[in-house]
């Protein structure tokens, strides 16, 4: 009750002090500035696939996921944010039916610098959750699949709450950005921590529960190796089903950005999943304990649009009379083109260590267009 009482005061004190930078910006009237333009902006992920999941063939052309993304500036401190999630419904009455959700929708308050934290804010609503959001920033690969924790369901990437992020120390210069990557460029690395309900964007709250998730990011050599990161991240609290199993995780990533190349190394261990996913003992569900590690290499070819790239996923869940291991190993070659558009031929390959649990091998090509 203590640390429920404790965040209360936390959101009520930040609401006070956004309700009064809404009053004193509703007393002036700015001249209009390019913030004020409306944003529209699009993201779809389609793909043909042929092979066999889980013993189940498949040869299909699928609409894997489309985003719109509306944004709009209410004036120097707030801005707003819808996108859309459009994919296709598997399960239910309404299974074959294109359907539309919420991924995103929230209210961006821009905060002064605070000493080492640069260009700080704050989401409030329906907002991204602290790791994946910076991770596919780094592995562009999204339009394959999932990043290694959202594809073994640990962790999310949106969710009701509030969310602060900020950089630290500055920005990297325009060179590196133009030519390396532009998101979260702070000098010395980013941070970001939130509160959320914890069942993810796309489930109802089952539970009186609120988690605790954040990343922290360091950019030890921003002059002499300056793509060089090491992020630490993780989250605490329970799993979205009513009898409220434990989650919590904690993860080291660390990542190297270079114009032709990207390399990346993650190590992962922790209990549960924001689903709630557990065994059940004689009195109570006990969440599994869980570990694993993913490695990611993507090469540019000679500077041109064409790069090779690849990753493996090893994810061990640890039950009480036997271990489940899976392994991930994923191989493609993509052609990039106009604004982070790109085709992808992949052959994407899971196995488990259980003889009795089938695996999958796919075949895709598949096409993300960002425009």
């Amino acid at each position: 009750m203590l640390i429920s009482r404790n965040l209360f005061r936390i959101m009520v004190f930040g609401l006070l002090c956004i309700s009064n930078s809404l009053a004193q910006s509703a007393e002036k009237t700015p001249a209009l500035t390019a913030m004020d333009l409306l944003i529209i902006d699009m993201q779809w992920f389609l793909s043909y696939t042929s092979g066999t999941n889980e013993e189940v063939r498949i040869n299909e052309f699928n609409l894997k996921r489309g985003y719109v993304n509306i944004k709009k500036a209410i004036n120097e401190q707030f801005s707003g944010r819808i996108t859309t999630d459009i994919t296709v419904d598997k399960e239910g009455d309404g299974e074959g039916d294109v359907e539309i959700r919420l991924k995103y929708l929230y209210l961006n308050y821009h905060l002064p610098d605070l000493g080492f934290l640069h260009q700080p804010y704050l989401e409030i609503g329906l907002v991204h959750l602290p790791w994946i959001d910076f991770e596919q920033y780094i592995n562009p690969y999204r339009v394959q699949g999932n990043m290694f924790l959202e594809r073994n369901r640990i962790v999310g990437s949106g969710d009701y709450g509030l969310l602060f992020a900020a950089l630290l120390g500055g920005e990297m210069d325009k060179h590196y950005q133009s030519t390396v990557n532009k998101n979260f460029p702070g000098k010395y690395g980013s941070v970001a921590f939130g509160i959320f309900n914890g069942g993810g964007y796309h489930a109802l709250e089952k539970n009186e529960n609120k988690t605790l998730q954040g990343r922290l990011t360091l950019r030890p050599l921003p002059a002499f190796l300056p793509g060089l990161q090491v992020s630490v991240h993780g989250a605490y609290g329970k799993g979205n089903i009513p009898q409220s199993p434990l989650w919590q995780y904690a993860s080291g990533y660390l990542s190297w950005e270079h114009p032709q190349i990207t390399l990346t190394a993650a190590y992962y261990r922790g209990a549960g999943n924001y689903e709630g996913s557990a065994i059940r003992d004689t009195v109570s569900y006990k969440a599994l304990n869980q570990n694993g590690f993913s490695v990611f290499g993507d090469w540019r070819l000679f500077r041109s649009k064409i790069s090779l790239f690849g990753r493996f996923d090893h994810f061990t869940q640890i039950y009480p009379d036997h271990d489940l291991i899976g392994r991930r190993r994923i191989t493609g070659i993509a052609y990039h083109f106009i604004k982070g558009s790109k085709i992808i031929i992949d052959v994407d390959k899971k196995s488990y260590s259980n003889k009795g649990k089938a695996g999958s091998q796919i075949f895709e090509i598949a096409i993300e267009l960002k425009y």
